[in-house]
């Protein structure tokens, strides 16, 4: 990891302690494809969140939502020192993502399968408007067990919604074990193709990799876009990664709290 994603993980692990809790793996393995949204594809201004022309980004998985906080807050939808108050009370960082509550946030999300048929609503309605903003969803893998993605699916092919893109977040893992076990998703890419999806797998945690393919998008001006990345639950943190245990975590203990810090330097 460069100094970016260590900086990235670190605001994530600030708001982790002060909140006492949150779902560590879910957000770690996919802060390179919020990076790189963030960084080279989403046009933006986060002094003018509600900006009528701006990209449109919709954390499906919003259980991670300690990932899409940190890089709000580097852009500076937000004072990064307000990390550290999620969860309390009187905070404005839930659990899970909260639209009119916190800036920059374009759906309440958490009740898994619901970020992409809103991200086809809110494309589809671009195309009905003739307005020129993309979106990009970001679901995890254990989330696509549910139908109501296939069926949002087959209406963004209907539509010829190009102006969408979907990002799997393909760790390989769920809340409670492997997603092979669990409901094996295989052949996920023909899956998407099937479906009517222009398809391309790629390395999550590839930045470089990430920003050149984003520059590309859509793959097809005809077809809406979904691009598998395959990642690594817990990455960054090698006694955590690919453990389920690790999915969400509370009452950390101070040896855990200094083992994480210490692999971010």
């Amino acid at each position: 990891m460069d100094d970016r994603s260590k900086h990235l993980r670190k605001l994530i692990v600030d708001a982790l302690v002060g909140g006492g809790r949150g779902h560590l793996g879910s957000s770690m393995s996919m802060v390179e494809i919020l990076r790189g949204l963030y960084d080279s594809f989403l046009n933006y201004r986060p002094t003018e969140p509600y900006w009528k022309d701006r990209d449109r980004l919709i954390l499906s998985k919003g259980h991670g939502c300690l990932a899409l906080y940190a890089i709000l807050a580097d852009k500076g939808f937000f004072p990064e020192e307000e990390l550290t108050t999620f969860c309390k009370a009187t905070s404005r960082l839930g659990g899970h993502p909260e639209k009119g509550k916190l800036p920059g946030i374009e759906a309440s999300t958490g009740a898994l399968g619901h970020g992409l048929p809103m991200g086809v609503g809110v494309a589809l309605a671009a195309k009905i408007r003739k307005q020129s903003y993309r979106v990009a969803v970001v679901t995890g893998d254990g989330e696509i067990n549910e139908g109501s993605v296939w069926e949002a699916a087959m209406s963004a092919a209907k539509h010829k919604l190009s102006n969408l893109t979907v990002f799997v977040d393909y760790n390989k893992l769920q809340s409670y074990g492997p997603t092979r076990e669990v409901l094996d998703l295989e052949p996920l890419s023909d899956k998407w193709r099937s479906f009517g999806f222009e398809v391309q797998e790629i390395d999550g945690h590839d930045v470089k990799a990430l920003e050149q393919l984003m520059q590309n998008l859509p793959l097809n001006s005809q077809k809406p876009t979904a691009i598998i990345c395959h990642t690594i639950k817990a990455k960054g943190f090698p006694f955590a990664e690919g453990r389920a245990e690790w999915h969400h975590r509370s009452r950390l203990k101070d040896e855990e709290i200094a083992a994480m810090y210490e692999c971010l330097r």
